[in-house]
């Protein structure tokens, strides 16, 4: 629990940080509407806006997960710090589990019987390539259409609701002892 209150604190120092980077000539015009979307503070509300929308956005394809995760968080008023480093769970050793995961949850939603094409079909040897990748994303066709949306909901409203968990988890303790401390004293 005195990590979770270190990390707010840690959080909370980092806005000034974040602001003070803001007063370039050249963001200026644009600071009352990145104040009125609440980009930059770091607060539990657009904090965990910013982790639901990097976790949504993080299953996007290639170089626009942070184009992506920016555009959203000015929408949802989310955090956009906290927005680009969510994405950051997807890398080169996680897109192929994910992208399987983001499959079968495809078939599970779409009727009839969806089957995952091997690896080896698509990529000769089972060598790694990107070719190898997009052939084998091509492959997994209208079910990883439907289960990438599927899975970034999913992983979103997970993330957001971890967020918002651990942001009161100290408020919680604080008041389960109090009242612990109450009962005793009565």
């Amino acid at each position: 629990m005195q990590m979770l209150c270190s990390l707010r604190r840690w959080l909370r120092g980092l806005e000034p940080r974040v602001r003070g980077h803001m007063n370039r000539p050249w963001l200026l015009r644009m600071l009352p509407w990145l104040e009125q979307r609440a980009l930059f503070r770091f607060q539990r509300q657009p904090l965990a806006r910013g982790v639901a929308v990097g976790m949504f956005c993080g299953l996007i394809p290639g170089p626009l997960q942070l184009p992506g995760t920016l555009l959203a968080c000015a929408w949802l008023r989310g955090n956009v710090v906290a927005g680009g480093v969510a994405t950051f769970y997807t890398n080169p050793l996680t897109t192929v589990p994910l992208y399987a995961l983001a499959f079968y949850l495809g078939a599970l939603v779409m009727p009839g019987e969806q089957i995952l094409p091997a690896w080896g079909s698509v990529a000769p040897g089972g060598d790694f390539s990107v070719q190898a990748l997009a052939t084998w994303m091509q492959a997994l066709g209208t079910p990883l259409l439907v289960g990438l949306p599927t899975l970034g909901l999913l992983l979103a409203v997970l993330g957001y609701a971890t967020v918002q968990l651990l942001w009161l988890a100290p408020a919680l303790q604080r008041k389960r002892r109090l009242a612990r401390c109450r009962s005793t004293a009565a």
